[in-house]
């Protein structure tokens, strides 16, 4: 009589042998099911501009254009330089009227810039996208901006040339409109009118503050055109 062989009690899934090299979500089941029911990972791209940002920043650009156009029409009722801006790009129609646009964008400008500079001081925004700057920063990126080399694939990081020119269109719409208020309200505004140097010299400082803040529009819409992408962060947030 043969003898029957002994039976193996190794259960069978025991004897089957792990390749060395399997990976760890294979040799290990309880692990594999563990890691199935993880949830799988969003798609949504983060926020880069919050809402209250567009908002603002879109209000702002209205109030700028408001402002611009109807200040060309009130330059050209009383020039100081030997030229005048053409009427078809001015706003307001005569100087009464572009007065009345003159005050309305200024007001808006006012308070909507009021509410963005607190909103960006209060969320922490001013000092993680504008600050630090430095010499030696701004010149390196404005170097490397030239020769094409500054790299925009990030649009939450502004290099330092863009955060030296947010700040400085910030602090150039302040003096413009406290050189407006010198022109609107001169007596009340004695003071300012002083250190201006009289309310001629304010006209002067507010013209100018506003060729700084039309030059700055017209760079950053060129700037918008080579990158694009910045234009849609700005209007979807993302």
């Amino acid at each position: 009589m043969l003898a029957r062989p002994a039976l193996n009690n190794t259960p069978l899934a025991a004897s089957v042998a792990t390749p060395p090299d399997a990976p760890a979500a294979v040799a290990s089941a309880p692990a594999a099911r563990k890691l199935a029911r993880q949830p799988a990972p969003s798609g949504a791209s983060p926020v880069i501009h919050p809402r209250w940002l567009r908002v603002t920043h879109w209000l702002n650009g209205l109030a700028v254009v408001i402002m611009v156009m109807s200040g060309w029409r009130i330059y050209n009722a009383a020039p100081f330089f030997d030229f005048t801006f053409p009427n078809s790009i001015t706003l307001g129609g005569w100087l009464g009227g572009a007065l009345q646009w003159h005050f309305a964008g200024m007001w808006l400008l006012f308070a909507n810039g009021l509410l963005y500079l607190a909103l960006n001081v209060a969320t922490g925004r001013l000092w993680r996208k504008f600050l630090p700057v430095s010499p030696g920063g701004v010149i390196r990126d404005l170097l490397a901006a030239l020769r094409g080399r500054l790299s925009h694939a990030d649009p939450r990081h502004y290099n330092q040339v863009q955060r030296l020119a947010y700040l400085f269109v910030m602090a150039d719409i302040a003096v413009l409109i406290l050189s407006g208020l010198v022109l609107w309200k001169s007596v009340q505004f004695d003071l300012l009118r002083d250190l201006m140097g009289g309310y001629e010299a304010a006209r002067r400082v507010h013209f100018f503050a506003m060729a700084l803040l039309a030059g700055f529009v017209a760079v950053h819409l060129a700037m918008v055109a080579l990158v694009p992408r910045s234009l849609l962060t700005m209007i979807r947030g993302k």
